[in-house]
């Protein structure tokens, strides 16, 4: 027997590539959509086409969310994630952010070294901030790298702990987190 979907207010959705994380988050808006026709749903997408195998996997996202929820609006707004889920955010309008992972690695390569306002602590008080304010329910989406080895560049570091303290600070200020593992959603914190 398939269990329903449920909606939380706020939902952060973690794990590895290709771990069902955009389809969970897709499976949400469907069903959101699916409960009123005056709902709306608005997918922020974060990535940006560095490469062709970028474009590709952009164009492959896409397609797939056109064909699963043809009815969500997408957005496309690598930096300034906030301003975005202000634009959109409505009580009848549930918004998917994907993705945390991508957003941060964007800021920190556009920070300008010595500028306070783009260090590792900036974007999760971002977050938490659109989290507060957001009149209708939202999904973030974020990559969960861990376990492994502690790499040694300096550069790896610092972002492996930026996006821990984002991903914790984002899974303090959500109703629920999810874990996805080989398409499959184990519900940490709240409500399934």
């Amino acid at each position: 027997m398939t269990r329903a979907i449920t909606i939380a207010r706020s939902e952060l959705i973690l794990g590895a590539q290709k771990s069902g994380k955009t389809v969970r988050a897709e499976s949400l808006a469907a069903a959101w959509l699916d409960e009123s026709p005056e709902h709306r749903a608005v997918y922020i997408a974060t990535a940006q086409a560095w490469d062709e195998d970028m474009r590709e996997r952009i164009w492959q996202h896409r397609r797939r969310r056109a064909e699963r929820v043809p009815r969500m609006l997408t957005v496309e707004e690598p930096l300034e994630l906030a301003h975005a889920i202000g634009r959109h955010s409505r009580a009848d309008t549930l918004i998917v952010v994907d993705c945390l992972t991508l957003w941060l690695t964007a800021r920190l390569m556009s920070s300008v070294p010595g500028d306070a306002s783009t260090g590792t602590t900036a974007p999760a008080d971002t977050i938490a901030h659109a989290l507060r304010v957001c009149a209708g329910p939202i999904v973030l989406i974020s990559n969960e790298i861990g376990p492994g080895a502690v790499p040694t560049g300096t550069d790896a570091r610092t972002f492996l702990e930026a996006l821990g303290g984002l991903n914790q600070q984002a899974s303090a200020a959500c109703e629920r987190v999810t874990l996805m593992s080989a398409g499959q959603a184990l519900v940490l914190k709240g409500a399934s």
